[in-house]
């Protein structure tokens, strides 16, 4: 078995667990690879001396922000991606630190279930191209005003909002920043389209949900600034007055590993600390 490790080694103990966890694999007669530049610190081989295709397994230390690095600085990797919470608030990954050598004897017996989650595809009218697993925000950046930007579905007008800033995410992306700005929560393995406004002038432009066979058009037509559009929170670009962004379903899938053990519901009460019912003080 091939497996690609990526550990988060801005984490302070980050460095010494992979080191740990590939001594650990290779024990188990596993083949471990990481990024060229951290490989020999954690006595792993070259990434770059294997052919993506060859990858079995990919494993990130870290939190959703670290999967999400994984994917945008190594789109040619398709394998699954097992994820162990190195963070905080982390939904994709939900293996806590104290069960990673439980997971890891799981993962190499195939005692595991192999989500797929979809991704968006963005194109601008210059043809670049972008995906992500959360989702692409388009922001006011340095407009010290609100921004309008107008939506069509499917080239039938929806709205345009007078806002900071609009999100599209994917139902990965739902409990994300979208969340924040309040979005609804969409179980992984739906299919669609949620866009968020950022603080609306108007109280009544609400989220929306849409299905992911919609082709979505951007325009940004208010007469300012250039705005930002970041996609997965790493990457971005300038968007000026009157270009188009397009947004739809990508046909790429992002697999995420799954403990038998573990549920999307389990996650959500845990992160979000929902107790289920009321407390004998609060009656």
């Amino acid at each position: 078995m091939h497996i690609a490790l990526f550990p988060n080694m801005i984490k302070k103990t980050s460095g010494e667990i992979a080191q740990q966890i590939a001594a650990f694999l290779k024990k188990r007669n596993a083949h471990v690879y990481a990024e060229d530049e951290v490989a020999d610190e954690i006595d792993a081989a070259y990434l770059s001396s294997i052919s993506p295709d060859k990858i079995d397994y990919i494993i990130s230390l870290g939190g959703d922000g670290t999967i999400l690095r994984v994917i945008q600085r190594h789109p040619e990797l398709t394998a699954p991606l097992m994820a162990i919470n190195f963070g905080g608030l982390g939904f994709m990954a939900d293996i806590p630190i104290q069960e990673t050598y439980k997971s890891l004897e799981d993962l190499l017996a195939d005692k595991i279930v192999i989500s797929e989650r979809m991704m968006m595809a963005g194109k601008t009218e210059d043809n670049r191209t972008c995906y992500a697993v959360n989702d692409i925000i388009f922001h006011r950046a340095e407009n010290p005003s609100l921004i309008e930007i107008s939506i069509f579905v499917d080239d039938i007008y929806l709205n345009t909002y007078c806002a900071d800033g609009i999100i599209v995410a994917t139902p990965s992306g739902s409990t994300a920043y979208s969340m924040a700005a309040g979005g609804p929560i969409l179980t992984p393995n739906l299919k669609a389209f949620v866009i968020t406004p950022i603080c609306p002038h108007t109280t009544s432009n609400r989220p929306i949900v849409l299905l992911p066979s919609h082709q979505i058009r951007i325009e940004y037509i208010s007469k300012l600034k250039p705005i930002e559009v970041t996609y997965d929170g790493f990457s971005s670009f300038q968007m000026k007055t009157g270009e188009k962004f397009y947004l739809s379903s990508a046909q790429k899938k992002f697999r995420l590993v799954n403990m038998l053990h573990h549920d999307f519901y389990s996650t959500l009460r845990s992160k979000l600390g929902w107790s289920g019912k009321l407390k004998a003080d609060e009656i």
